[in-house]
């Protein structure tokens, strides 16, 4: 019995213990899946989602951009302590993209000695051309010259035409040739009026002394050079006056180059510029500025630089590319400039970039903008915007600049600065143009859906109705600012109507936006909200481009169907 007992209990204890090493180790580690998965699910939630087109959203869950419809992919946390428009790289994420920073400093670098580049192309020197017309009225019968660079000398036979008012004159001239002795005046006149068509003295007389009327006559070149264009074909009636062929004389050619706006002041003409060419590595070629163009363009903020190079050996082609290296008028580099390498600005097309370290022990970069002075050679001044010392990016600013995209932090691509430099715009307007603004901005959203519809045709109607009614508006009371705002809102409208290819149609939809909406936000007149909104992918480089709307529905008007949806709200009118 007692033996029977003591089996139990050992039996029990034997259990007990067995239970534990089971079921203890088990609930173990369902406390550790259970505090895992906890704490996976805090990080699921934390996850934000966005999209690499447009960073703007932000979404709590995967799925698909509700703009581009593109897959969203995870968003980087940002890292505790940085600011607003911080970023932070890994480490490794540098190695990769070779990602390097140069701290700034005063001065330009001995090896680009004061020197500008530039960047050009060959042109005929349009002093040289000529245009070879046709003398009389007639028809073509045969054309000598045929087609583009043939060469041509001074007298050769460039076609010969059929003309029968020639062949009038010549029955005069013999009629009057008989009479020559008793009426010399009239024989004067008639001799007179076929030089006036170009025959030179020996054909008059030729045609005398054979007594016979010609029926077809030569035309002859009257200078040398190549042709550039031919402008008739044979069996072409022609007129008096029409041009047959444009001759160059390429004995010398232009050298254009851009110069960018912040560089005008360091140009003069008669100054000294060596040119280079891909097509003749080692060799530079002297050259003087002839002519400096006093009108900027307005697309790509430059200004032409002529130089007039000698061809006589026939080495430059209308076309090719050319380098210029000139020195600056201005040597000296003033205080508080600095000089950074050219590969560490994004050019905008409006602002100058770069991206600077915050922290000199961890990878945290911010963009900044800056104003850049003259280039001299790979170099830039800075005129404002860095200081000495200031660590920036110089190699691989490109990918700095991808990954603020990715953050959804301002960055070239996104900046989504024009509506918060609008909205930081002082401008006053009367209550009585306010009103009168709001009434014209229903003719604005008909054009709007217009462009939304791609019909160049309504847009351009709908644009003269509008540009119609905003001229009634009274613009006595504006300020300075108020008016050229308004006066460009009129100038682009004009541009609009009087133009039906769509793309150009849009391009000045863009400045309409920029300065019309720029007085709409400060109109407070009407009953109704506009919703001004953006398409991240429009105007030229993806700078972006704004509109406005009666509907928070997004209608894509600088792609019509292409992107209809793409865009957001970025501003309510009230």
């Amino acid at each position: 019995m007692k033996k029977n007992i003591l089996y139990i209990g050992i039996a029990l204890i034997v259990g007990l213990l067995a239970g534990w090493l089971l079921f203890g180790d088990s609930q173990t580690s369902a406390t550790n899946v259970t505090a895992e998965a906890h704490n996976h699910s805090e990080e699921t939630t934390n996850q934000m989602w966005t999209c690499s087109m447009h960073p703007q959203i932000m979404q709590p869950e995967p799925g698909d951009c509700p703009i581009c419809g593109m897959d969203l992919i995870p968003a980087e946390s940002s890292a505790e302590g940085l600011a607003s428009n911080e970023i932070k790289m890994t480490k490794n994420a540098m190695a990769l993209a070779n990602i390097q920073t140069t701290i700034v400093g005063n001065g330009a670098t001995s090896e680009d000695d004061g020197m500008i580049s530039l960047s050009g192309k060959i042109a005929t020197n349009d002093e040289n051309n000529a245009v070879q017309t046709s003398y009389f009225d007639g028809r073509i019968e045969k054309l000598n010259i045929s087609y583009e660079g043939q060469k041509v000398n001074r007298g050769q036979l460039l076609a010969t035409i059929y003309a029968p008012n020639l062949v009038a004159a010549q029955q005069e001239l013999l009629t009057t040739a008989a009479l020559k002795e008793s009426q010399p005046a009239l024989y004067k006149a008639v001799r007179n009026k076929l030089k006036l068509w170009k025959l030179s003295d020996k054909q008059i007389e030729a045609i005398e002394t054979s007594g016979r009327v010609r029926e077809n006559f030569p035309i002859y070149a009257t200078v040398s050079g190549t042709v550039a264009m031919v402008m008739a074909a044979e069996g072409d009636y022609v007129k008096q006056g029409q041009p047959i062929l444009r001759v160059s004389n390429l004995n010398s050619v232009w050298a254009e180059f851009d110069a960018y706006e912040n560089q005008i002041s360091q140009f003069k003409k008669g100054q000294k510029i060596k040119v280079s060419t891909n097509a003749y590595a080692n060799k530079e070629f002297d050259a003087t500025v002839s002519f400096i163009d006093p009108v900027l363009n307005n697309v790509t903020r430059t200004v032409t630089v002529r130089a007039t190079l000698n061809n006589k050996d026939d080495l430059f082609k209308p076309g090719m590319f050319v380098t210029g290296k000139i020195e600056g008028t201005t040597q000296t580099t003033s205080s508080g400039t600095v000089t950074i390498p050219a590969s560490a600005v994004l050019w905008t097309g409006e602002r100058s970039l770069v991206y600077i370290k915050t922290n000199p022990n961890e990878p945290v970069f911010e963009m900044r903008e800056v104003t850049l002075g003259n280039r001299f050679g790979e170099n830039y001044q800075v005129s404002s915007g860095l200081k000495d010392g200031d660590e920036i990016v110089t190699n691989g600013t490109f990918t700095v600049d991808a990954a603020a995209q990715l953050q959804g932090k301002k960055s070239m691509m996104n900046q989504g600065k024009v509506v918060e430099e609008m909205a930081e715009m002082k401008i006053e307007l009367s209550a009585t143009f306010q009103k009168e603004l709001l009434q014209a901005i229903p003719t604005y959203l008909e054009m709007k859906d217009a462009f939304v519809a791609s019909d160049a045709g309504q847009v351009s109607a709908f644009a003269k109705a509008a540009l119609k009614k905003f001229k009634a508006i009274k613009t006595d009371d504006l300020g300075k600012m108020e008016k050229s705002h308004f006066e460009q809102s009129l100038k682009m409208l004009d541009a609009i109507s009087s133009n039906e290819n769509i793309e150009n149609q849009r391009e000045h939809f863009v400045i309409l936006n920029e300065n019309l909406i720029a007085l709409a936000m400060n109109a407070e007149q009407g009953s109704n909200t506009l919703y001004v909104q953006k398409c991240p992918m429009a105007n030229n480089n993806n700078k972006g481009a704004i509109w406005m709307s009666l509907e928070k529905d997004i209608r894509n008007p600088y792609y019509g169907d292409a992107m209809l949806t793409c865009g957001s709200v970025i501003e309510e009118i009230k």
